[in-house]
């Protein structure tokens, strides 16, 4: 039996095709060949790696489980022959270059990130940073790093001081980049803002901000619901209830609101990066992360 050594980035490339484009056939329209060359060339992968990849019928072709921890193997392993690469040709000129795929969730991606971008740019040109905002349901930025779809990722790591941290996927490495202090957000001059409605949304429900809100008599469950946090401060600001939010979420509160602190016993959320261990010591992401530190330093909290 051949090793599964054996494979050729091409066959990487069209399993990654293949798990993207739901089919044999998209497959073979994105990477320019025949329907009956991608069936082959899969065939010829699953012979090699000695399990089944992807289920075939009517739907297309969906990754088995097998298949889809190859296919992220496949995708980290094309990114990182591109970063071999460019960084050989890098090296004599010691310029940076390349692309640098960042996913965030939204208020990092809105009030943490653009100023270390800025300076990213202005430091290193030739980088091409992209941002995709993820939501932190399920496996949220991490996974989005761990199935090789994006370089670094910005994640929420739990809420310090409660037993609760989210551990970073043993499978990708990182580090905690500041902690952030929730806190109440009301329409301004209200004279009891916690008799309010609770407004939230579907991520901070899922966070585990849950156990400090489990003891506190005060919070009612949620009465209106919003799709991400920019719409919870609109209903805030249009006085539709009250909400317990992160800093950096109330970043840009808009007018009509105020922001009240929680107390000594607020939560604080961790939020870090999250990377491979192969993409850490590349040159791109490590230029990355320098910003990072040195744009939240300041910023850290004992919370």
């Amino acid at each position: 039996m051949s090793s599964a050594v054996d494979l050729a980035p091409q066959e990487l490339r069209v399993l990654v095709a293949v798990a993207e484009e739901g089919g044999f056939s998209a497959a073979a329209a994105r990477l320019g060949t025949t329907q009956s060359g991608v069936s082959h060339a899969v065939r010829g992968i699953e012979r090699k790696v000695g399990v089944v990849l992807f289920e075939r019928g009517r739907f297309g072709a969906r990754p088995t489980p097998a298949g889809a921890r190859t296919v992220a193997h496949a995708r980290r392993v094309l990114r990182m022959l591109e970063t071999l690469v460019r960084e050989a040709r890098d090296t004599p000129t010691g310029e940076i270059a390349g692309p640098l795929r960042i996913a965030a969730f939204r208020s990092a991606a809105l009030h943490l990130l653009p100023p270390v971008l800025e300076r990213l740019s202005a430091r290193h040109p030739g980088i091409e940073a992209t941002v995709t905002v993820v939501r932190e349901i399920g496996p949220g930025t991490a996974g989005e790093v761990a199935e090789g779809r994006a370089d670094l990722g910005i994640a929420g790591l739990g809420i310090a001081g409660l037993g609760t941290s989210s551990p970073i996927p043993p499978q990708l490495v990182g580090d905690v980049l500041l902690e952030e202090p929730y806190a109440l957000v009301h329409p301004a001059g209200h004279p009891d803002p916690r008799s309010l409605p609770l407004v939230d949304w579907r991520e901070n429900c899922s966070s585990s901000t849950r156990q400090w809100w489990a003891a506190q008599d005060w919070i009612p469950a949620a009465t209106v619901r919003a799709e991400d946090d920019g719409a919870v401060l609109s209903m805030v600001g249009s006085g539709l209830g009250m909400a317990i939010m992160p800093a950096l979420s109330l970043t840009a509160a808009p007018p009509g609101t105020e922001i009240t602190d929680l107390g000594p016993e607020r939560p604080t959320r961790r939020v870090g990066y999250v990377t491979t261990p192969e993409l850490a010591a590349t040159a791109a992401v490590r230029a990355l992360v320098r910003e990072l530190r040195g744009s939240v330093k300041p910023q850290v909290s004992g919370g």
